[in-house]
């Protein structure tokens, strides 16, 4: 895998891909259309967000890369890389549980808090990649 140089792209499976923790200053990409709904996603090397029609959906600190990102109503899986251990956020339903796998290694139960957001580490390092799914309960 590397990073997306165009930095959102839709894939041929109807995913899309974002981010490049490679770059030294922020850019970024404005209304890039998927499925109906309009992303803006910015990125560099300290940080990647990516946000649906003005809602965050992902945010990484350090930046990384994300291939595959696939949203469904019970589901999110992506795969990330990045250049070294990363703190990933999601904004998810409220309040509510969701299962982690890394790698397909379940992590275990985590509940969203009021605003929705889940948080947890991915360890990564010279450009490894990490498979990510999140399955709500």
């Amino acid at each position: 895998m590397s990073v997306v140089k165009e930095l959102i792209r839709k894939e041929s499976n109807g995913t899309i891909s974002f981010g490049n923790y490679e770059l030294s200053e922020k850019s970024k990409v404005n209304d890039f259309e998927h499925n109906g709904d309009l992303y803006k996603v910015k990125t560099f090397r300290e940080i990647t967000k990516l946000e649906k029609n003005g809602m965050i959906v992902y945010e990484s600190v350090p930046g990384t890369s994300v291939t595959d990102l696939d949203i469904s109503e019970r589901e999110i899986s992506f795969k990330v890389e990045g250049f070294e251990d990363s703190q990933i956020t999601l904004e998810l339903e409220a309040e509510k549980e969701y299962k982690i796998f890394i790698d397909d290694t379940n992590l275990g139960k985590m509940k969203t808090n009021l605003g929705g957001k889940l948080n947890f580490s991915v360890e990564l390092g010279n450009s490894e990649q990490a498979e990510v799914k999140i399955i709500k309960l």
